[in-house]
């Protein structure tokens, strides 16, 4: 089964190790999604070979790190290969303090993470009594499934469970405490008992966890069907008050919804009812993370007035902190500041117009998932407040092309400097959008000739 489901350019690395007398292994979590049925996204190999050797082996691979990884481009993606390696310790709870290589895959399954990441399948050097032999030619191989933790049977109940002692296996590294959280939404896993005892005694280690690694698990936690498994045993682990504090503050406080809970409770609801990538941007599951992460700083008397505003300033730091790309983060704050609009059918075209230039026509869709997803988290239907209308309206208006920006103009700056006798400068800014205002209430003001007298008069009774 595992060998007819391998890509053709994995079989072939496999065959170049074994022949090379070489152990050769698909190991970690391309070997786990195969035998749980998904297209893994990437490969991994292990092998008694060490890295020169490799590199040797296999034209145009380099070495990736001091850690025995080597990357190979192949068939348009990258397989990395890994030097096996032995356990050894840990002093700043992410890396080893030396690299200790192996000839056994089986001590290079028991320094992984978790149970189900520690097997492995392929087939190692031949055996021969006395001294090693050279590399060269070998028999014919036989690959077997190596499973010295009972990987495969906790793949089978759905358990993720920590290699040996969890305690240890935490401590040595603190990312596998967020990855067993990401690992229990993607894989729709429950953690075990000992492995979330020992995850909760040792959250604050998370703080050892560099910014970009935290924000790259968050990242695939999110993508989950159902993140809300993830955040909420991250929650309840404390290692979301290390990660995302202003996050962890939403436990505990009260919310007037019609569902019951929180305001925690509110945000993983809206998190998972947000659609998941690639069905929507990931920027808009992070942006329901965040939506609400400015109420516990603005609670008063059961309200959270301008939690909008402070919302949008706290979760633009917070993604400074995680070295969110500018772009994403970018997207997320404006979301957030903008995601308590109100909309009435009474609207006239012009304030429809008005709605679209204050948040941007690029952000749109963005915004109305976003707010339908804030209505199933709050327990109402996902089309409250007349959503279907508005975007049927706001559609409305951008077919028509009508001017929204400063560009949609019939008249610029330029213009405006000849024609007045005006200086680039602040006023002849405010100039362009007392222009734009008129142009945004009646569109058949954008006319040259027209925008020219308006702005004569609006000079003359301004100054």
């Amino acid at each position: 089964m595992i060998a007819a489901a391998l890509p053709a350019a994995i079989t072939d690395l496999l065959r170049a190790l074994w022949g090379a007398g070489h152990a050769g292994y698909v190991v970690g979590g391309s070997l786990r999604d195969l035998l749980l049925g998904r297209a893994p996204a990437d490969w991994d190999l292990a092998t008694d070979a060490r890295p020169e050797r490799i590199v040797t082996l296999f034209p145009g691979a380099h070495c990736e790190n001091r850690f025995g990884m080597v990357a190979l481009p192949r068939g348009g993606a990258t397989c990395e290969i890994t030097t096996f390696r032995a356990d050894g310790t840990y002093s700043d709870f992410r890396r080893p303090d030396e690299v200790l290589f192996s000839g056994r895959i089986e001590d290079d399954l028991a320094r992984r993470d978790f149970t189900v990441n520690a097997i492995a399948w392929g087939a190692g050097p031949p055996a021969a009594p006395g001294p090693p032999a050279a590399p060269g030619p070998r028999a014919t191989v036989v690959p077997a499934l190596v499973d010295p933790f009972g990987g495969v049977a906790d793949l089978r109940a759905g358990v993720l469970r920590a290699v040996g002692d969890p305690a240890a296996r935490i401590r040595e590294d603190a990312l596998r405490m967020l990855r067993a959280v990401r690992f229990a939404a993607t894989l729709d896993f429950h953690v075990d008992a000992a492995t979330l005892a020992a995850i909760h005694d040792a959250a604050p280690l998370a703080a050892h966890v560099s910014a970009e690694r935290t924000y790259a698990e968050l990242s695939k936690l999110l993508g989950a069907t159902a993140p809300s498994v993830g955040l909420r045993l991250a929650e309840e682990t404390g290692l979301l008050a290390v990660i995302a504090p202003e996050l962890a503050r939403q436990r505990g406080i009260p919310q007037a919804k019609v569902a019951a809970g929180d305001l925690w409770d509110h945000t993983c609801r809206t998190v998972d009812a947000s659609p998941p990538p690639p069905e929507a941007p990931a920027h808009l599951r992070l942006a329901a993370l965040v939506h609400d992460i400015g109420k516990p700083a603005t609670f008063a008397d059961g309200h959270f007035v301008g939690h909008e505003t402070v919302g949008a300033e706290l979760a633009g730091a917070w993604l400074e902190e995680l070295r969110a790309p500018r772009a994403t983060s970018e997207r997320v704050v404006h979301l957030v500041r903008h995601h308590m609009f109100s909309y009435d059918p009474a609207w006239s075209e012009a304030a429809v117009r008005r709605f679209l230039r204050r948040i941007g026509p690029s952000a749109l869709d963005d915004l109305l998932a976003l707010r339908a997803a804030d209505n199933v988290g709050s327990g109402l239907p996902t089309g409250a407040g007349g959503l279907a209308e508005l975007r049927a309206r706001c559609r409305d208006q951008l077919a028509r092309h009508v001017p929204l920006e400063r560009g949609d103009l019939a008249v610029n700056g330029d213009d405006l400097a000849r024609a007045l006798g005006m200086v680039p400068g602040p006023a002849l800014g405010r100039l362009i959008d007392a222009l734009l205002e008129r142009v945004i209430a009646d569109p058949l003001l954008n006319d040259r000739a027209r925008l020219l007298d308006l702005a004569h008069a609006l000079h003359r009774e301004h100054g």
